[in-house]
């Protein structure tokens, strides 16, 4: 599912860019991508819409402002981990993420798995709930969603 996701990302600027549903599947079918991928991250990206939707429609605009500190049940501590949580925290406090789109990233986490969700994983959701409403990540953003901790080499200011 991650993998079309991203494809998604790479290929459309906008969601709205996207083709009608029949000739997307057809697209991502061609490109070699899997039914049962394709299906869910179809889903995915539907109930996302959904959540969006709900969530923003539910809290008043001020909320998008808040100062307040988010504590999380066991069950999504256990889904997330200290590490996708400590990076919540950190794209929140440097204001990379409003309340709102923070609750939209835990919940569609949520909705992935019940096990705990990888880093990776976590930075693909944040990377598309971005995408889903038409925001680009700024520089500092994007590279903590492409950062990777493996690579020793350090990257390159052009």
């Amino acid at each position: 599912m991650f993998d079309v996701l991203v494809y998604l990302y790479e290929t459309y600027y906008r969601p709205d860019a996207c083709p009608p549903p029949a000739a997307l599947v057809k697209k991502l079918s061609a490109v070699g991508f899997d039914d049962d991928e394709i299906s869910s991250a179809l889903d995915w990206l539907t109930d996302l819409a959904q959540t969006t939707d709900s969530l923003s429609g539910q809290y008043p605009p001020k909320t998008m402002f808040s100062a307040g500190v988010r504590i999380y049940v066991q069950q999504e501590m256990d889904a997330l981990g200290t590490a996708a949580v400590g990076f919540i925290q950190f794209l929140e406090a440097a204001k990379l993420l409003n309340p709102v789109q923070r609750e939209i990233v835990i919940e569609r986490a949520l909705a992935v798995s019940d096990t705990l969700i990888s880093l990776d994983k976590l930075k693909v959701i944040v990377l598309m709930v971005l995408w889903s409403q038409g925001k680009e990540p700024d520089g500092l953003m994007f590279d903590e969603l492409f950062l990777d901790d493996d690579d020793p080499e350090p990257r390159q200011l052009h």
